[in-house]
C-alpha cells in the first residue's frame, strides 16, 4: 500500500529524516508513531521514521523536516510518495552485537549499508553504538568494520602510488603540522592527499585552519585531479562522501557524549582506507590533558592502530608526541595559518612546532624512500629551509582555489583585541590546554576565523610582574569581553618560583 502526498515543509531540522502524517492517513497506512516508511521522490528514496498530527497537518498532506527537503530539494506543494516498510535485517545483527557476541564480515556490511541508505533509525543506530561502547570489538571486527565503512562511500582513485598520509588523534591546541607536513612530503615527489576535519570540540581543526588560505571542499574527483598536479592537498573529509557511516555515527554519538573506543580507530583507518593509503603515521598526543594520559594507554593505542592497519592492507607507525602543552604560539584558525605560512617562509618558527613537523614528515620520507633510516628529520628541515615546502604550498594553494600570493602579513586576525599581563613572577609551570580551547572558543573560534590566542610564554620561561602572558582576538567587541573574562576565571598559565615547597617548613629561633 503506498500513498501520494503533498508535502508540507516544516521549519524543523532534527539531523535525521522524519515525516508527519495526518492521523487518518497513517490509519489507511497500518502505521503508528515511530513506525517506518520509504519516501520517494522522482525515483530516489529515503527511509524516515513516522510521526502523527492530527490538526496540523491535513489529510493528504505530509510535514517534512528540513533534513529531507534538502535530501530531495523538495519545495512547498510537491508531492512524495509514502511507503510502509519493515525493519531491514541488519536491526538482528545489532541485536546480536548487544547480547556480546562476535559480527561477521557480513553482518558488518548488512548493519553499515542500512546506516547510509538510513534505513536504520536513531535508536537502532545508537543501540549500535552502545553495543560497540559496551561489548567492544575484536580485531577481525573492526578490520569488516573499517573496510565496510569506506568501501560504503566513495574511494580515491590515485594515479600515483604509493599513497602516504598522517592523522593526529588530537587534543592538543595549536596543532597545525599538516601545513608543513603536506608541503613538505609533496615537495619531495611523495604523494598526500590529506582529508582533515573542522573543529568539533576544538579551538581549530586542520580543515578550518586551511580554509582561511584556501577553500577546502571538493569532490572525490577533484580532490584526484588536485593531487595528481600537486602530489598533495588539504581538503575538508566532510565535504566527501568518504566513510559516510562514520559522520552519521559521529552525529549521534556527540549528543550521549561517548566515544567507542575501537569505533575510533576504526574511524581513522576507514577514512585511511577510503584514500588509498599505503603508508600512515599516526601522532598520539600524551598528557594529562590530552585524550591519552599515559604511556602505556599511548603504546596501547599504537598496537592497536598498526594491528588494524596490517589487517586491512595499510602500513602504520605511530608517534608518541609531548601532549602538555600547545603546539606553537597560535590558536585559532587564522592565526595558526599566519604562523604556519610565516614558518614556511622564514624556514623556521615556534620550536614545538617546528620539531614536530619535522619529526613526523621525516617518518613519511623515510617510509618513501627519500631518506635512509633516522635521516628522515634532516631532509625535511632541508625542504623547510631551502623554500620548497613554501613553493609547494603554494601550487597547492592555487589549485585548491586560493591566491598564491598570499603572505603571513596578509592574513587577517581578529580586529578586537586585549593583552593578558602576569600579576605575579615565576617560572611557567604549567599551560592548561583545556582552558586555553575554552578561552579561544568563547571568543568565536572556530566559526570566527580572525578569533583566538596569541601565547608570548611557553613552560620553562621566566615572567616577570607586568609580562605579556598571551593576547586574545576576536571579531566582536562582546566576544573579546567573554574570553577575557573567562580567561580571568580560568587562569590557563600557572607560575611558581624555583624553590616549589619548603619541607618541614619555617622553624624560628629566638634571639
Amino acid at each position: 500500500m503506498e500513498k501520494k502526498l503533498r508535502i508540507k515543509a516544516l521549519d524543523i531540522k532534527e539531523g535525521r529524516y522524519e515525516i508527519t502524517l495526518n492521523e487518518e492517513d497513517a490509519r489507511e497506512l497500518g502505521l503508528h508513531t515511530r513506525d517506518r516508511v520509504r519516501v520517494y521522490h522522482n525515483g530516489e528514496y529515503r527511509v524516515a521514521s513516522v510521526n502523527l498530527s492530527s490538526r496540523a497537518i491535513g489529510k493528504g498532506e505530509a510535514g517534512v523536516t528540513i533534513d529531507l527537503q534538502e535530501a530531495f530539494n523538495l519545495k512547498e506543494g510537491n508531492f512524495i510518495t509514502v511507503v510502509p516498510t519493515a525493519k531491514p535485517k541488519s536491526v538482528e545483527f545489532i541485536r546480536k552485537k548487544m547480547d556480546g557476541l562476535v559480527l561477521n564480515e557480513g553482518e558488518i556490511d548488512a548493519i553499515i549499508k542500512d546506516v547510509v541508505n538510513r534505513d536504520l533509525s536513531d535508536i537502532e543506530i545508537t543501540a549500535f553504538i552502545t553495543a560497540l561502547y559496551i561489548n567492544g570489538l575484536n580485531m577481525e571486527e573492526a578490520a569488516s568494520l573499517s573496510k565496510k565503512m569506506a568501501e560504503n562511500g566513495e574511494m580515491l582513485e590515485l594515479r600515483r602510488r604509493p599513497v602516504f598520509d598522517k592523522h593526529s588523534i588530537g587534543g592538543v591546541p595549536g596543532n597545525k603540522i599538516t601545513l608543513l607536513i603536506v608541503p613538505i612530503v609533496a615537495a619531495a615527489g611523495l604523494v598526500i592527499p590529506k582529508t582533515s576535519s573542522r573543529a568539533i570540540t576544538s579551538a581549530a581543526g586542520t580543515a578550518d585552519i586551511m580554509e582561511v588560505l584556501a577553500p577546502v571542499s571538493f569532490s572525490a574527483r577533484e580532490i584526484e585531479e588536485i593531487v595528481d598536479r600537486t602530489n598533495g592537498i588539504i581538503a575538508w573529509g566532510g565535504g566527501l562522501n568518504l566513510a559516510p557511516a562514520d559522520d552519521i555515527f559521529i552525529q549521534v554519538e556527540y549528543p550521549l557524549a561517548i566515544d567507542p573506543h575501537y569505533l575510533a580507530l576504526c574511524s581513522v583507518m576507514a577514512k585511511k582506507y577510503a584514500v588509498g593509503a599505503d603508508f600512515v603515521v599516526i601522532d598520539i598526543p600524551m598528557g594529562s590533558e590530552a585524550k591519552v594520559k599515559t604511556m602505556e594507554e599511548a603504546k596501547r593505542f599504537a598496537r592497536e592502530f598498526i594491528e588494524l592497519g596490517e589487517k586491512i592492507g595499510i602500513n602504520v607507525e605511530c608517534a608518541i608526541t609531548y601532549g602538555d602543552k600547545p603546539i606553537g604560539r597560535a590558536i585559532g584558525p587564522a592565526l595558526e595559518a599566519r604562523e604556519a605560512l610565516a614558518t614556511l617562509e622564514k624556514g623556521a618558527g615556534p620550536s614545538s612546532f617546528v620539531e614536530k613537523s619535522l619529526e613526523l614528515a621525516g617518518i613519511l620520507l623515510e617510509a618513501g624512500g627519500v631518506a635512509s633510516r633516522g635521516r628522515g628529520k634532516e631532509a625535511a628541515k632541508q625542504i623547510l629551509r631551502s623554500g620548497k615546502a613554501l613553493k609547494k604550498m603554494k601550487e597547492i594553494i592555487a589549485a585548491q582555489g586560493g591566491d598564491e600570493k598570499i603572505k603571513a602579513e596578509d592574513i587577517h586576525v581578529g580586529e578586537y583585541r586585549e593583552v593578558i599581563t602576569s600579576d605575579g613572577e615565576g617560572y611557567v609551570i604549567h599551560i592548561s590546554n583545556r582552558a586555553l580551547v575554552r578561552i579561544a572558543r568563547e571568543a568565536g573560534s572556530p566559526k570566527d576565523k580572525g578569533a583566538g590566542i596569541l601565547l608570548h610564554v611557553t613552560k620553562g620561561e621566566k615572567v616577570k610582574k607586568g609580562d605579556v602572558l598571551m593576547e586574545i582576538y576576536a571579531d566582536s567587541e562582546y566576544r573579546l569581553e567573554q574570553a577575557v573574562k573567562l580567561a580571568k576565571q580560568l587562569k590557563p598559565i600557572t607560575l611558581e618560583g624555583m624553590v616549589l615547597a619548603r619541607v618541614p617548613g619555617i622553624t624560628y629561633f629566638e634571639h
